[in-house]
Protein backbone atom coordinates (compact mmCIF):
# COMPACT_ATOMS: atom_id res chain seq x y z
CA UNK A 1 0.00 0.00 0.00
CA UNK A 2 1.48 3.35 -1.05
CA UNK A 3 -0.12 6.36 0.62
CA UNK A 4 0.99 9.78 -0.53
CA UNK A 5 -0.03 12.42 1.96
CA UNK A 6 -0.21 16.18 1.66
CA UNK A 7 0.51 18.07 4.85
CA UNK A 8 -0.79 21.38 6.12
CA UNK A 9 1.69 22.67 8.66
CA UNK A 10 2.19 25.54 11.06
CA UNK A 11 5.63 26.85 11.94
CA UNK A 12 6.37 29.30 14.72
CA UNK A 13 9.34 31.61 14.61
CA UNK A 14 11.52 31.43 17.71
CA UNK A 15 12.73 34.92 16.82
CA UNK A 16 9.41 36.81 16.68
CA UNK A 17 6.79 34.16 17.68
CA UNK A 18 4.90 34.70 14.40
CA UNK A 19 3.29 31.80 12.54
CA UNK A 20 3.83 30.54 9.01
CA UNK A 21 1.16 28.34 7.41
CA UNK A 22 1.93 26.14 4.43
CA UNK A 23 1.35 22.80 2.75
CA UNK A 24 3.63 20.23 1.16
CA UNK A 25 3.85 16.59 0.16
CA UNK A 26 7.15 16.14 2.04
CA UNK A 27 7.01 17.63 5.53
CA UNK A 28 10.56 16.75 6.63
CA UNK A 29 12.14 18.26 3.50
CA UNK A 30 10.00 21.39 3.66
CA UNK A 31 10.76 21.97 7.35
CA UNK A 32 14.47 21.61 6.65
CA UNK A 33 14.23 24.08 3.74
CA UNK A 34 12.53 26.64 5.97
CA UNK A 35 15.23 26.37 8.62
CA UNK A 36 18.01 26.52 6.02
CA UNK A 37 16.65 29.87 4.80
CA UNK A 38 15.49 28.58 1.41
CA UNK A 39 12.04 30.18 1.79
CA UNK A 40 11.91 33.96 1.37
CA UNK A 41 8.90 34.28 3.68
CA UNK A 42 10.64 32.67 6.65
CA UNK A 43 14.38 33.18 6.03
CA UNK A 44 14.67 36.21 8.31
CA UNK A 45 12.48 34.62 11.00
CA UNK A 46 14.65 31.58 11.71
CA UNK A 47 14.91 29.41 13.68
CA UNK A 48 11.48 27.88 13.28
CA UNK A 49 9.68 25.12 15.11
CA UNK A 50 6.97 22.85 13.76
CA UNK A 51 4.02 23.22 16.11
CA UNK A 52 1.16 21.58 14.18
CA UNK A 53 0.38 19.54 11.08
CA UNK A 54 -2.50 17.66 9.48
CA UNK A 55 -2.26 15.00 6.77
CA UNK A 56 -4.57 14.65 3.75
CA UNK A 57 -4.75 12.10 0.96
CA UNK A 58 -6.07 14.70 -1.48
CA UNK A 59 -4.03 17.75 -2.54
CA UNK A 60 -7.12 19.92 -2.99
CA UNK A 61 -8.29 19.17 0.55
CA UNK A 62 -4.89 20.20 1.93
CA UNK A 63 -4.85 23.42 -0.12
CA UNK A 64 -8.36 24.28 1.05
CA UNK A 65 -7.39 23.73 4.69
CA UNK A 66 -4.23 25.83 4.27
CA UNK A 67 -6.27 28.67 2.79
CA UNK A 68 -8.78 28.40 5.64
CA UNK A 69 -6.06 28.65 8.28
CA UNK A 70 -4.86 31.85 6.61
CA UNK A 71 -8.25 33.56 7.15
CA UNK A 72 -9.14 35.37 10.37
CA UNK A 73 -11.65 32.65 11.24
CA UNK A 74 -9.04 29.97 10.54
CA UNK A 75 -6.47 31.72 12.74
CA UNK A 76 -9.05 31.89 15.52
CA UNK A 77 -9.70 28.16 15.09
CA UNK A 78 -5.97 27.43 15.28
CA UNK A 79 -5.55 29.50 18.44
CA UNK A 80 -8.46 27.58 19.98
CA UNK A 81 -7.06 24.19 18.90
CA UNK A 82 -3.60 25.03 20.27
CA UNK A 83 -4.70 27.07 23.30
CA UNK A 84 -2.84 24.96 25.88
CA UNK A 85 0.37 25.00 23.85
CA UNK A 86 0.16 28.74 23.20
CA UNK A 87 -0.28 29.70 26.87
Amino acid sequence: MNLNFYFVYILRSLRDSQFYIGFTNNLERRFREHNEGKNISTASRRPLELIFYEAYLNKSDAERRENYFKTNKGKTTLRQMLREFLR
